[in-house]
């Protein structure tokens, strides 16, 4: 799966990992429900950090389809709630 977090590029992410993925996405979530803006930006960096540590980086120069996009790490609670769909922003 490729993921693209914005401001940084691509990363191959296998599917295995999305289930560790998804709960951190969980998190995230939680937290904006909340409010809470210390616990979102815990979650968002844990989020992104994840995705960068179990994901391939991509070639700057080979682009490829994204199958999900993340917010860059200095988004607000406002952008990303507006990026929030129904399952989050990693589908289960």
């Amino acid at each position: 799966m490729i993921v693209r977090i914005m401001g940084e590029g691509q990363v191959d992410v296998v599917d295995g990992d999305l289930t560790a993925l998804n709960t951190l996405d969980g998190e995230l979530e939680a937290a904006i429900e909340s409010g809470d803006e210390e616990k979102f930006r815990g979650a968002l960096h844990a989020l992104l950090e994840q995705v960068r540590t179990v994901g391939k980086a991509l070639p700057a120069e080979e682009i490829a389809p994204s199958d999900l996009i993340l917010p860059p790490a200095d988004a607000t609670m406002d952008e990303v709630r507006a990026m929030l769909g129904d399952e989050g922003l990693i589908p289960d």
